[in-house]
């Protein structure tokens, strides 16, 4: 996940909006009141959580995103959240995917393949979507013939986000049990961070913008991006190649450079189209930034391809629940900049997915360290 929410230093002066807002603010004061899940009694344990899974939501949602939350509107209610025992709910889930599944189909379009996309086809970007590419030859034969994952349902599936809540979480022996793996933007799985993240990877995204910062547009530095994407082992790199026309002159170059290395890892590209469907379903969710991440783009792909998801390293917070500090990445501490991605919608809508059943978030160790 990306931007941090702002942590207040001093007491917001919003009160007087209470009155204002109405329902939201209400709710969120009422779920912030609560205290932790595991300080209450048996049957004050039940009403806490019975009214986060009723009201939590509601607090959360799409109608008060014109309201600006901090972090102190936040970790109240996540420290609820987590404290309360988490249940799948088979029938929300299922509604859910079928929404997905019926503007966007990730089984069958979210891969650009020969099948879903001719040659001769003039393809629109994603982002700049007055203008195309025309699918020579040459481009088609980057494609899969068909989409690659055809053996889904998968079980298990986790994503895998870059948050720093993941240091010593010990959370990499759970990760690696999954069926499916997915992470985000090519990070370190090598080394101490290993027993943390997990080394096993079915898909990693790459954002193009570290083909030209990190790798030198893979002209100096082609052997070090070679020997960095060794340690995914037969993962899929998958690029965002046609959301915008600067994307595709890098994407395709990693595609060659992976061709003439006879790399274990292959190259798929997000199709723009699925990538356009699916900014306007969760548009419809309260999401309304100028692009979603691409840990959101993930998440929506194993909500649609798995049968249980679970998500790791998502946490947007410069602050634990505990108040202590947290690094923005596992690996590093270097935000993003602002404006791109809005994150504080997104988190909003991941955590009403987990309150709704729909999937779980690790929002500390894992169980199996604790044990």
């Amino acid at each position: 996940m990306g931007n941090r929410l702002q942590a207040p230093s001093h007491q917001p002066r919003a009160r007087r909006g209470a009155r204002t807002h109405g329902p939201r603010d209400r709710d969120l004061a009422e779920v912030g009141r609560l205290t932790d899940c595991a300080t209450q009694a048996p049957h004050q344990l039940f009403k806490v959580c019975q009214y986060i899974q009723s009201y939590g939501t509601v607090s959360l949602s799409p109608a008060s995103t014109r309201i600006r939350c901090l972090e102190s509107d936040y970790l109240p209610i996540i420290r609820n959240i987590q404290s309360c025992p988490w249940r799948r709910q088979e029938e929300e889930y299922e509604n859910f995917r079928a929404k997905l599944a019926s503007c966007c189909d990730a089984a069958q379009n979210f891969i650009v393949s020969q099948n879903n996309t001719p040659a001769g086809t003039n393809m629109s970007y994603e982002v700049e979507s007055k203008n195309e590419i025309l699918i020579r030859e040459n481009i088609f034969n980057m494609f899969p013939v068909s989409q690659p994952f055809m053996e889904h349902p998968y079980n298990r599936c986790a994503v895998v986000g870059n948050g720093g809540i993941l240091n010593k979480s010990l959370c990499g022996a759970e990760i690696d049990k999954s069926d499916f793996v997915f992470r985000c933007n090519l990070p370190p799985i090598t080394g101490n961070v290993s027993k943390d993240v997990g080394s096993k990877t079915n898909v990693v995204t790459v954002n193009p913008s570290i083909i030209k910062l990190k790798y030198g547009n893979l002209k100096k530095k082609k052997e070090t991006f070679l020997e960095d994407i060794a340690t995914y082992g037969d993962a899929f790199l998958l690029l965002p190649a046609f959301s915008f026309r600067a994307n595709t002159i890098a994407s395709f170059k990693v595609y060659n450079t992976l061709k003439e290395a006879h790399a274990r890892q292959k190259v798929l590209f997000f199709h723009p189209k699925y990538l356009r469907n699916l900014a306007l379903f969760w548009r419809t969710e309260g999401v309304t930034e100028f692009r979603l991440s691409s840990g959101l783009m993930v998440t929506s792909v194993a909500v649609e391809l798995c049968e249980h998801v679970k998500l790791y390293g998502f946490w947007p917070f410069s602050r634990t629940v505990k108040d202590t500090p947290v690094s923005h990445h596992y690996y590093d501490n270097n935000l993003p900049k602002r404006g791109f991605h809005e994150m504080p919608k997104e988190y909003r809508q991941i955590l009403q997915l987990h309150l709704k059943g729909i999937l779980k978030l690790q929002f500390s160790k894992c169980e199996i360290a604790q044990a």
